[in-house]
């Protein structure tokens, strides 16, 4: 017959169960980041018609590592990102944010048009981004606050003149 535990045991195998348990989730976490990734990036080699051995060729990293990425298997790093996006000729802007590595912009024209721009490195584009940001966040912080409109002009005007008239 097993010997019967005390409490103090019961007790440490539930909080080693529950470290157990915040691991677990944790490698769940990580592994669907690294699934999502991968079949995004499967997807988009699909999409551009270019075999996985072309694009570990073009992206400077073994075959059996791609396969790996596609499959959930690793998360890849950012310049492992940065070298998949100039394979597949997106901008690593994607797959950051794909990958969590960033965060989703709000979207505008003129992010859209530098991110879908051919003549320019990847780079590049983030530095007129990033330009283009900063532009963006001092016309927001030195924007007047909000005028009247010209009713609440006019009202304040006819209140101002009827008091005056009052005083004669």
């Amino acid at each position: 017959m097993p010997a019967k535990s005390t409490n103090s045991d019961d007790g440490d195998r539930e909080l080693s169960g529950a470290a157990a348990g915040a691991s677990d989730l944790a490698a769940r976490v990580v592994s669907s980041a690294a699934h999502d990734i991968g079949g995004f990036i499967r997807a988009q080699r699909e999409a551009a018609q270019v075999s996985m051995r072309q694009l570990a060729q073009l992206a400077g990293v073994s075959n059996p590592y791609l396969s790996q990425i596609e499959r959930g298997l690793r998360k890849p790093s950012a310049d492992v990102l940065a070298q998949i996006a100039k394979g597949l000729r997106v901008s690593s802007e994607v797959l950051y944010v794909q990958a969590g590595y960033l965060e989703q912009r709000p979207h505008s024209p003129i992010r859209d048009a530098v991110l879908a721009e051919t003549a320019i490195n990847e780079r590049q584009k983030q530095v007129l981004l990033e330009i283009y940001d900063s532009f963006c966040r001092e016309n927001e912080s030195s924007r007047p606050a909000a005028a009247p409109d010209f009713a609440e002009s006019a009202a304040i005007l006819d209140t101002e003149t009827s008091l005056g008239e009052q005083d004669d």
